[in-house]
């Protein structure tokens, strides 16, 4: 695999490993941006992740474009070598009414029963690709086949916070109020960013996600103890 180095401006790079979108590429951006932080290089800034690259922000008054090609060559020869502990997120949604508001209209597209969807979307495990869009959007992959849709003809002008959503081979959901063209398939009563919180996004990328079906008395329940700040989403330590 042929890896680039681009130049963002004169304080950023780029390290590109390709152009497509899949689990290989983006293993392989995650585990660089491990590496990098392992290392502790004089002059990184911050590093930000994406489906197929890796933003590395830098300082140049430490260090140089030039000098970290160098350093990151130099770590991708370690490919493999280093473990990258992540999380299963288990994610409460409620599927029902309107809290899912396009989920008659993917059943009539996909010519599954709402049952179905429901099935098919909250018996997959999702992986984390990036964090973008607004601050928490999770990009989570990979749907099954049968619920692959494009994207809204009509983009909604506002989405609610905590909606579930999916378009192409992508599920996600939205962590604050925005437009957006995605499908609306639930809703979960989580936060999943809070300035006041370290880190305030509650995913990174390389975690996964499973949605666990739930009802409306679950829904309001859970989302009163959200409010009141004694809900913790449930998770495991992957190693």
């Amino acid at each position: 695999m042929t890896v680039k180095f681009l130049h963002s401006g004169d304080t950023a790079l780029v390290v590109e490993f390709g152009r497509e979108v899949s689990r290989e590429l983006n293993d392989r951006v995650l585990l660089l941006q491990a590496h990098l932080r392992a290392a502790k290089l004089a002059g990184v800034i911050e590093t930000v992740p994406s489906f197929r690259s890796l933003l590395v922000h830098y300082d140049p008054l430490r260090t140089s474009a030039a000098a970290l090609i160098r350093a990151i060559g130099g770590l991708l020869e370690r490919d493999g070598e280093l473990a990258r502990p992540s999380k299963l997120w288990h994610v409460p949604v409620c599927y029902e009414g309107g809290y899912a508001p396009d989920l008659t209209y993917v059943a009539e597209q996909t010519r599954l029963a709402p049952a179905e969807i429901v099935a098919l979307h909250s018996g997959t495990r999702y992986h984390i690709y990036m964090i973008g869009f607004v601050p928490g959007f999770p990009y989570m992959g990979d749907l099954p086949a049968p619920l692959r849709l494009p994207r809204r003809v009509d983009p909604r002008v506002r989405v609610p916070p905590g909606s579930v959503a999916m378009a192409t081979e992508l599920t996600a959901i939205y962590p604050l109020e925005s437009p957006g063209g995605w499908h609306l398939i639930g809703t979960t009563p989580i936060r999943l960013f809070d300035n006041a919180a370290q880190p305030p996004a509650l995913f990174a990328p390389g975690d996964s996600v499973r949605f666990e079906a739930i009802n409306e008395k679950t829904f309001l329940h859970i989302r009163d103890d959200v409010k009141a700040g004694t809900y913790r989403v449930p998770c495991e330590i992957l190693a």
